[in-house]
C-alpha cells in the first residue's frame, strides 16, 4: 500500500515537473532575443505630391521584397524592434507616365507593448509605435538627373505571434511610415515626394 502510494506521489511529481517545464517553455516575455523573417510589401499612400509648382503629379508605386526583424523583449510586456530589409526598388510615375525610380532602405526601429507577455497564451498580439529613417540610393529619371533627401518620421505598427512551439511562431505585421522626401531635378528644388507607406510582412518568427 505504501509503496504504491510512493509511486503515484512520484507520478504526480514528474508528470507537474514536466508540465512545468512545457510550461517554462512556451513563456512568452522578458528576455526573449528573436527575430522575424518574411516577405514585405511596400505600398505608398495613393497621392504622392505634386511637383514643379504643382504640375507635376508623383505616384509612388508598390513594390516587394525581403524583410526581417531583430527584437529583445525587456519586459513581459514591453520591447523594442528594428525592422530591416534589402532595398526596395520603386518605379515613379510622373504625370502619369513610368519617367523616375529610385531605391530605399526604411529602417524603424519601435517601441512594442505586447498585452498577453508574460502568459502561456500562443495568440501574441502587440503594438508599437517609434521612429522611421529612409535612405534613397540610385534614382534616375528620364527628364534630368533626380535627387530625394532622406527622411525621418514617425512609425506605428500592429501584428502578432502565432506560437508553435518555444521557437518557432507565425507573424504577420504592418507598419505606417511617415517618409517625406525633398526631391531635386537637376539640382532644382522641385518639391516633396509624400510616400507614406504601409508596410505589411507575413513570415516566421525564431526566438534563441
Amino acid at each position: 500500500m505504501r509503496t504504491s502510494s510512493l509511486a503515484s506521489l512520484l507520478a504526480g511529481g514528474l508528470a507537474a515537473a514536466t508540465l512545468m517545464t512545457s510550461t517554462q517553455a512556451l513563456a512568452y516575455g522578458a528576455g526573449d532575443l528573436y527575430t522575424r523573417l518574411g516577405i514585405a510589401k511596400v505600398a505608398p499612400k495613393s497621392d504622392n505630391g505634386s511637383l514643379v509648382n504643382g504640375t507635376v503629379a508623383a505616384d509612388v508605386q508598390d513594390e516587394n521584397g525581403f524583410a526581417f526583424t531583430l527584437g529583445y523583449r525587456f519586459h513581459d510586456k514591453l520591447g523594442l524592434e528594428l525592422l530591416a530589409a534589402l532595398p526596395f526598388e520603386h518605379d515613379v510615375n510622373l504625370n502619369g507616365a513610368n519617367l523616375a525610380s529610385t531605391k530605399h532602405l526604411p529602417p524603424t526601429l519601435t517601441l512594442q507593448y505586447y498585452p498577453l507577455g508574460g502568459t502561456e497564451a500562443r495568440v501574441q498580439p502587440y503594438v508599437g509605435a517609434g521612429i522611421n529613417y529612409t535612405h534613397f540610393s540610385d534614382e534616375s529619371s528620364a527628364l534630368g538627373d533626380l535627387s530625394l533627401d532622406d527622411s525621418w518620421g514617425a512609425a506605428g505598427q500592429l501584428g502578432v505571434d502565432l506560437l508553435i512551439d518555444e521557437h518557432w511562431a507565425l507573424n504577420a505585421a504592418a507598419w505606417y511610415l511617415d517618409i517625406d522626401a525633398d526631391a531635386t531635378l537637376g539640382g532644382a528644388d522641385i518639391g516633396t515626394v509624400n510616400i507614406d507607406p504601409w508596410v505589411v510582412m507575413g513570415g516566421i518568427s525564431f526566438r534563441y
